[in-house]
C-alpha cells in the first residue's frame, strides 16, 4: 500500500517523492505539507507536480495520471471564436495586470462551492510572477478586464493554472492568444492538469503521466524571461 509523503518546511526543495508513488485515492495526491517557497514551487513544476488545496488544509501536492494537456497545434478554434478574434472584440495584453487576473480567477463561480486560490496561493504565484516565471494573458474590453488566464512558463512548457471570463469568449480569446505565443516562443505543450469537458472542446486531451514526464524532461527549463508581445 502506498503511503502519503509528508514534507516539512525544513525539507530541501527537491524532497518530493517520485511521481509514480502518487496515491490512487485520492487520485494523483503525491505529498502534503512543506511550504510555497519559490524554490519549492519551481522544483515542483519542473517535476510535473502542482499544489492544490483549500485554506483549511495543509499544502497538498498533486501529479495526476492521466494528465490533461494541450498541444498548440491541436488547439480547436470554433468558427464563432475565430470571428470574435478577427473582429478584435478584445485587446490582448501580456502581464499588464497579473494581480488582477489571479484575483479574478479566485472569484466564486456558480459551478463551484469555493476556490482553491486562497491568499497564500495568490501571494506565492505573485512571487513567481515577480521572479519572471508566472505570466498572464489578458483580454481587455475598453478599460475593463474581460477575461484571461495565468500560468507558469519554463522553457518549452506552459503550465496553465486558471482562467476566467466576465464576458462571453473572453477567456477563449486569451487562450487563442496563448497558443499563438507558444508557436512564436517554441513552447511545445500547455499543461492543463485535470481533465474537463470545456478543455476537451478546445482540443486538450489526456496522456499518461509517464509520457508527460518524458516530455517535461525534454522541454522544461527553469529559466525566467520577460513576456513581451509577439505579433
Amino acid at each position: 500500500m502506498r503511503r502519503l509523503t509528508w514534507l516539512s518546511g525544513n525539507d530541501p526543495p527537491d524532497a518530493f517523492p517520485d511521481v509514480a508513488l502518487a496515491l490512487e485515492e485520492p487520485a494523483g495526491l503525491l505529498a502534503a505539507g512543506g511550504d510555497l517557497s519559490l524554490p519549492r514551487l519551481l522544483e515542483a513544476y519542473r517535476r510535473g507536480i502542482f499544489p492544490w488545496y483549500s485554506q483549511q488544509q495543509p499544502v497538498l501536492w498533486w501529479s495526476p495520471d492521466p494528465r490533461m494537456v494541450l498541444f498548440p497545434s491541436e488547439f480547436r478554434c470554433s468558427r464563432s471564436l475565430a470571428r470574435t478574434v478577427r473582429r478584435n472584440v478584445f485587446r490582448i495584453e501580456l502581464d499588464r495586470n497579473f494581480p488582477s487576473v489571479i484575483r479574478a480567477c479566485a472569484e466564486p463561480r456558480a459551478t463551484q462551492a469555493g476556490t482553491w486560490l486562497n491568499p497564500a496561493m495568490i501571494s506565492a504565484y505573485e512571487r513567481l510572477h515577480l521572479a519572471g516565471f508566472a505570466h498572464s494573458v489578458e483580454a481587455w474590453h475598453g478599460d475593463q478586464l474581460a477575461g484571461g488566464l495565468y500560468g507558469i512558463h519554463m522553457g518549452g512548457v506552459f503550465f496553465g493554472e486558471s482562467m476566467f471570463s466576465r464576458q462571453p469568449d473572453a477567456s477563449k480569446v486569451a487562450l487563442a492568444q496563448l497558443v499563438g505565443q507558444c508557436a512564436a516562443r517554441g513552447i511545445q505543450i500547455i499543461d492543463c492538469q485535470i481533465a474537463s469537458a470545456h478543455l476537451h472542446s478546445l482540443g486538450a486531451r489526456e496522456i499518461r503521466r509517464s509520457e508527460f514526464q518524458q516530455l517535461l524532461q525534454r522541454w522544461v527549463k527553469m529559466t525566467p524571461g520577460a513576456w513581451t508581445q509577439i505579433a
